[in-house]
């Protein structure tokens, strides 16, 4: 009998680390003088959401797709927000600090596979926010693993 891998979202500690860490990178997010203007208008269960699709792109239920329409509206939270590259950069620092402070695990493999899939998804959310960006309007939520390569999402 072998032994199943968890999932990066079993590794994180599921549900409950996720919000954690939502919770307390929004936290940092409204104190920020580059973000807090861009989530000035976030509604108070923001980082639940954002908790949802975490969890289902890391391998745990698909909640963000059930109740929020997956994909296609992620996309359309960012089309012609004209975020900047200064922005995106500030956006991973921050949650990449918030993983240390909600207590996400700390091992090399789980948090290269994170931050790879911050780096990449923030990329595509830059892209996708500026003005006359045309990003697939229907596309899966990816799956992200330990370090298999990203699916691929023009």
């Amino acid at each position: 009998m072998t032994a199943s891998i968890p999932t990066l979202y079993e590794w994180a500690g599921g549900e409950p680390a996720l919000l954690r860490l939502t919770q307390v990178f929004y936290d940092r997010v409204r104190a920020d003088p580059l973000l807090a203007p861009v989530f000035a208008q976030m509604p108070a269960d923001h980082p639940e959401h954002v908790a949802m699709w975490l969890g289902e792109v890391f391998g745990g239920p698909p909640r963000y797709t059930e109740e929020h329409g997956g994909y296609p509206h992620m996309v359309a939270k960012h089309l012609n927000r004209a975020l900047t590259e200064e922005q995106r950069l500030r956006w991973v620092q921050l949650i990449c600090a918030a993983a240390d402070e909600a207590g996400l695990p700390d091992d090399p493999e789980f948090r290269s596979a994170f931050v790879a899939y911050i780096e990449w998804g923030t990329r595509l959310a830059l892209a996708n926010s500026q003005p006359g960006a045309e990003p697939p309007r229907e596309a899966p939520v990816p799956r992200w693993g330990w370090g298999e390569a990203p699916p691929y999402v023009p």
